[in-house]
């Protein structure tokens, strides 16, 4: 992603200079050639200068993770059911299938064995370290 911190400076020269977002958008063209930004950014930041906002950092955004002082990433857990989405109840809708309740879910998990499912698990784990020994390549079987 580019960095247009310093066409943001200059898209605030431009306004302060009474310049209009077209004349500045010709501007950045000509400097930045295929690098400008776009008319859509240019007066998004216009409107933002016009409405006082004489910052030229990017507002922050709730939808991008957030890093830690020591660079750790934390990780946003969305609460709402996989089966919500919209792309999901289509797939689901198309091919006759219904998505399970929470209760369901937990009724048919808890009708596993526990010797079962250590089995699954380890027959899991194998395929796991199989995958890392072949450095993620596709394999079949065991």
């Amino acid at each position: 992603m580019a960095d247009f911190r310093e066409q943001r400076a200059a898209v605030k020269f431009c306004f302060l200079l009474g310049k209009i977002g077209t004349e500045t958008l010709e501007i950045l063209k000509a400097a930045y050639k295929d690098d400008a930004m776009g008319k859509t950014q240019v007066f998004e930041w216009f409107s933002r200068l016009k409405n006082g906002e004489m910052s030229i950092d990017d507002k922050p955004r709730s939808d991008r993770p957030s890093t830690a002082q020591s660079g750790d990433w934390f990780f946003h857990h969305d609460n709402a059911p996989a089966h919500t989405a919209l792309s999901v109840r289509q797939f689901l809708t198309k091919n006759g299938m219904t998505p399970c309740s929470k209760e369901k879910t937990t009724e048919a998990l808890s009708s596993i064995s526990k010797d079962e499912f250590r089995q699954c698990f380890e027959k899991w784990n194998k395929r796991l370290d199989k995958c890392i020994s072949v450095s993620g390549e596709y394999f079949e079987g065991d």
